[in-house]
């Protein structure tokens, strides 16, 4: 499967009521339909350190204990820019103190890699997966497509733009808000992919600052504001646009013509854990087709072709992704977002 290829039709969401009701005599993670696992033999503890919504991750775990009753996961969850932030600070006093980082961007994972902080391992199934969001090397994985795209108040746009250089026109100045790449993991990766760009790059960035977007905290104050009728428009990931529009919010969203930055939300392990067994059983549950069959009950596309995809979500072959040299992007990330602060704040 690959991200220029269509995801496959809807299919049966009948796990995602095993995982979610929690079951009270939990299968041994062999028998789970269509997923293999690491076996862990004794209880352990592992420490999550996400960028996941928390009803979200609450869902993960509680789905994922399903089969691992024996591992409990401990869940720090912070904007991936706070994250970072953390990991550097224990990084320079000592070890980092989570076992587990499932976050927005495969840049920020490239830099770790680079730094060997990461343990190497390939999930179960790893074959069944998406190969565009699987590192080659084995340090990381995607666990989700999660796509930006330009969202819109139906109540107050009635010609909604096309593409992202209609953001630069006039008529747009003042209206339109967008997420801070200093706290979001996704908005700092999409100012590298914008940047590196021979379409748009610092030209039309330029011409988007001039017309003064909003700058928010982070996507989730995006998509409230559109939803509000706070902003005609927003830039903001895709899955958050649609919740609300299926909640009854007057929003929409388009995909931009020129393509969509997106990011992969991996997961990868922290190579000073002391938990590898727990945290590997954790890495396969969520590109498993149970987990991946949960994330597409969140809004999420998913990794995996055999899970189907989301209510309103259009196929992969509709969309024309954007899909940089990972290399690069983790290269210039940070003078990007240096540089979108000096334009934009």
């Amino acid at each position: 499967m690959s991200l220029r290829k269509s995801l496959a039709p809807a299919a049966a969401l009948a796990l995602i009521g095993i995982a979610l009701t929690g079951c009270s005599a939990p299968a041994d993670a062999s028998t789970a339909a269509g997923d293999a696992s690491t076996v862990v033999a004794d209880e352990a503890t592992i420490t999550l350190y996400t960028s996941e919504p928390q009803e979200k991750i609450d869902a993960v775990v509680s789905a994922f204990n399903v089969n691992h009753p024996e591992i409990t996961v401990e869940v720090f969850r912070a904007g991936t820019g706070d994250l970072t932030a953390r990991i550097e600070s224990e990084r320079v006093s000592g070890d980092v103190q989570a076992d587990v980082l499932l976050a927005a961007d495969a840049g920020t994972f490239e830099r770790y890699k680079t730094d060997d902080l990461l343990l190497a391992y390939s999930p179960a199934d790893v074959e069944s997966l998406d190969q565009d969001v699987v590192d080659p090397e084995g340090f990381y994985v995607g666990t989700r497509i999660i796509p930006t795209v330009i969202a819109y108040n139906t109540n107050l746009v009635d010609t909604p733009p096309t593409s992202w250089q209609d953001l630069t026109d006039a008529g747009y100045a003042g209206q339109i808000t967008m997420p801070n790449p200093d706290v979001s993991g996704a908005a700092a990766y999409n100012a590298a992919v914008w940047s590196d760009s021979d379409e748009l790059g610092d030209t039309w960035l330029q011409a988007l600052a001039a017309n003064k977007p909003i700058i928010a905290e982070s996507n989730g104050p995006v998509s409230q504001a559109v939803a509000s009728g706070t902003s005609s428009v927003g830039i903001v990931v895709d899955y958050l646009a649609r919740e609300l529009k299926a909640a009854g919010s007057p929003i929409d969203l388009i995909y931009p013509s020129e393509g969509v930055p997106y990011v992969s939300q991996p997961v990868g392990i922290f190579a000073s854990t002391d938990e590898q067994a727990a945290s590997e059983a954790f890495v396969d549950f969520l590109v498993s087709e149970t987990g991946q069959t949960l994330a597409v009950s969140q809004s999420y596309l998913p990794v995996r072709s055999d899970v189907g995809t989301p209510d309103g979500a259009p196929s992969m072959d509709d969309i024309t992704i954007i899909t940089p040299d990972l290399a690069v992007i983790s290269v210039i990330q940070a003078a990007a977002v240096a540089r979108f602060n000096e334009l934009f704040q």
